[in-house]
Parts: structure tokens; C-alpha cells; sequence
């Protein structure tokens, strides 16, 4: 966790942290919570927070399970341990507190970046609207293509995941650095540094060859993982390891028959505009 931001909601301000490795932002639930009950009064907004969680943990409910606790900075300066959630384990927790402002909220979260909970009704819509992001930003339709068949290929390598025992953010985050580290030679972290970028997401900024690379090391993963009927971190750690590998051993062949490495610091963003000083006005002489 690296990038620490304040969202205005109303008169409220709402902390949240962005994970670059997993590509969220969490935000604090507390700070949900005041805005749901309109209750200025940080520690009763904490103390309900503490009898609702206690509820829905009675009740079995995995909101509760998929809330992270961080460390965020206090109106006194300091950083403490807080219940954090994303967007999708919000709407849970929105749905369990009577407010008027619960659509409003909603409707707030996904002007901030979350217009995937409208996805979630409409999968359909993310996918056009995708397109049309990237047709716009100047990407060609093979690149389109490459990206959406990768971004199916992922899909279903984490849809096994959540069904052998894999179902933290942060489990999804390591499994996925192992299978990038291998077949690529970097972290994902660093392949994003070499790229230039900051909270953008990699696989939108890279070139058709290493969309392609990813592809392979994420089908060959779970192709591998199916096969050995692999449960849980260690054996998926494993199947990650040997499905980079193939990718690895045919980048590495790649590069040896081109001559040009696959990873690459090229990528979509704009061009940064240079900063021209105006000129200094010389004073009229009277």
C-alpha cells in the first residue's frame, strides 16, 4: 500500500489507500459509516460500525470477513489500524444500513471510479465500455483483441482460484506477482515502474507482445493447476511458478531469435507538455 488520498463526499471527508500491486482503492469504513447515519461524531459513528459488525459477524456475513484493517491517518495526525473495504464489499455493508443517502453514495463511489458495481448488474456494459475507452486512447483493434482475450484468460484462471481456496485481495495480489515475476523477469510493481506508471493499470499499458506473454503464463498456470487439483497457497504458488516458467522459456526464445527484448518501458500515456516560462516583459523606459 503506497498512496494514501482523501475523497470529498458531501461535507465529509472519506480516507482511502490504493494498492498498486492488487489495483484498489480502500476505503475507510468508518468514514462509509458516518456519511450513511449523516453522524458528524466520529466515535459514534465507530461505535455503530463496532454493533454492526458484531451483528452481521452472528449472522455469517462475508462483508464483514472481507474487510481489511490498514493503517490511516487519525484527525490527530497519527496512523492507526482501520477497518478498510473495496467497493464491492461496500455495497454489502451499504445494503445493511438504513440511510437515505445509501443510493447517493453509491452513485458517489462509482463518479470516484467505481462504475464496475454497475458492471456487476450488466457485465456487458464494462466490456463495450472498455472498447470504446481504448478505441478512443488510439489503440488498434488487434491491440483490443490481444487485451480482451488476456483479460478472459485471467478471468478464468481467478474464477479457480476462488473455488480452491484462494479469496483474499492480497492472496490474488502474491499468486499474480509469482506468475508475472517468472515468466517476465521483474515484479509487477517494477514492470510499472520501467513503464512510467503510477495507479494506471499495467496490462493497459503494455504492447501486444507482452499481452500475449502474460496470456500464456496465465493459461499455462491454470491449465497446470487444474491438472494437479491444486488447493490453497502453497500448491497454487507452485502451479504459477511452472505455468511462468513455460512463458518464460518462450520469451527467452523470442528474444533470442529478434534480438529485441519483450519488456518494454513504452506505453499509452499521454505526452507530458513542457513547461514554456513566459517571457520576462522588459519595463517600458519613461
Amino acid at each position: 500500500m503506497n498512496k494514501n488520498s482523501l475523497a470529498v463526499f458531501e461535507d465529509y471527508n472519506i480516507r482511502r489507500i490504493y494498492d498498486e500491486e492488487s489495483e484498489t482503492w480502500y476505503f475507510s469504513v468508518v468514514d462509509i459509516i458516518q456519511v450513511l447515519i449523516q453522524q458528524p461524531d466520529y466515535q459514534a459513528a465507530r461505535n455503530y460500525w463496532k454493533v454492526l459488525k458484531n451483528r452481521l459477524n452472528k449472522e455469517g456475513s462475508e462483508s464483514v470477513t472481507k474487510c481489511n484493517l490498514l493503517k490511516l491517518e487519525s484527525a490527530d495526525g497519527k496512523k492507526y489500524l482501520t477497518d478498510v473495504a473495496d467497493p464491492e464489499t461496500l455495497l454489502r455493508l451499504i445494503q445493511s444500513v438504513p440511510s437515505a443517502k445509501a443510493e447517493p453514495i453509491k452513485l458517489w463511489l462509482a463518479k470516484v471510479g467505481y462504475e464496475r458495481m454497475q458492471d456487476m448488474a450488466d457485465p456487458a456494459r464494462s466490456l463495450d465500455r472498455a472498447r470504446e475507452f481504448w478505441q478512443q486512447h488510439g489503440r488498434s483493434e488487434k491491440w483490443i483483441q490481444q487485451r480482451m482475450m488476456g483479460q478472459e484468460t485471467r478471468n478464468k484462471l481467478t474464477d479457480y482460484w476462488k473455488e480452491h481456496d484462494i479469496g483474499k485481495e492480497d492472496e490474488f495480489a502474491i499468486l499474480t506477482n509469482i506468475i508475472h515475476k517468472e515468466w517476465s523477469g521483474v515484479s509487477v510493481k517494477k514492470h510499472k515502474t520501467i513503464k512510467g506508471l503510477k495507479t494506471q493499470n499495467l496490462r493497459d499499458h503494455m504492447s501486444e507482445a507482452e499481452l500475449i506473454f502474460t496470456a500464456l503464463a496465465e493459461l499455462s498456470t491454470r491449465q497446470i493447476a487444474e491438472t494437479m487439483k491444486a488447493t490453497g497457497m502453497d500448491e497454487n504458488k507452485d502451479a504459477g511458478k511452472k505455468g511462468g516458467g513455460i512463458a518464460k522459456k518462450a520469451r527467452r526464445d523470442l528474444e533470442a531469435k529478434t534480438g529485441k527484448k519483450v519488456i518494454t518501458g513504452k506505453n499509452f500515456l499521454p505526452p507530458e507538455s513542457k513547461n514554456i516560462l513566459p517571457r520576462k516583459t522588459e519595463k517600458k523606459k519613461r
